[in-house]
């Protein structure tokens, strides 16, 4: 989680699809064409095993967009394959209704 936290705030956007797992992750992902992020730090409020190769992560992210300050909560599972971990998918407890 740590690393990806890191290549958002890099911009390293090959090193996010590398470990982004084949199944969920899209064809591009084009960090510079989204509005300028300014990332402030990153919470790891949980991690659990939730099976012999998954894992899911509970995090806060802080950053500013504009003069805004906002926070990115959330819950993102994990799956291990050929001993590396993927991202899969995540969920965001702090939405209200659907998306």
């Amino acid at each position: 989680m740590r690393s990806r936290y890191c290549a958002y705030v890099r911009g390293n956007a090959d090193y996010l699809l590398a470990t982004w797992h084949p199944t969920t992750r899209p064809l591009a992902l084009d960090l510079a064409s989204e509005p300028a992020v300014r990332w402030l730090g990153l919470q790891v409020r949980r991690h659990a095993a939730t099976g012999a190769d998954r894992a899911v992560v509970e995090f806060a992210a802080r950053y500013r967009l504009g003069n805004r300050a906002q926070r990115l909560h959330e819950t993102s599972r994990f799956v291990r394959e050929d001993g590396r971990w993927y991202y899969l998918d995540g969920e965001f407890p702090d939405r209200v209704g659907p998306s």
